[in-house]
């Protein structure tokens, strides 16, 4: 019997580092995008699913990015 996702050791455990992962992720798949040019719209925690999403902004570009809370990994990025 495994633990639910409550119970279980969180590796992103605040917003801070959610949100440097997520930026870290946009920064990977688009070229040419600086640090500097990338802001932060919105972030939400899903405790249900354990799940963090980051919306960012970028020149014209808006995305959210889906984070596993407790394995620190992006499980999607998506353009909005």
């Amino acid at each position: 019997m495994s633990p639910g996702v409550g119970l279980m050791k969180r590796r992103l455990e605040t917003e801070k580092q959610a949100v440097a992962l997520a930026v870290s992720g946009i920064l990977k798949k688009y070229e040419g995008i600086t640090q500097d040019q990338i802001k932060t719209l919105e972030t939400k925690y899903d405790s249900d699913s354990g799940d963090w999403y980051v919306a960012l902004g970028f020149g014209e570009k808006r995305t959210v990015v889906k984070m596993d809370s407790v394995h620190a990994t992006i499980s999607e990025i998506n353009e909005i």
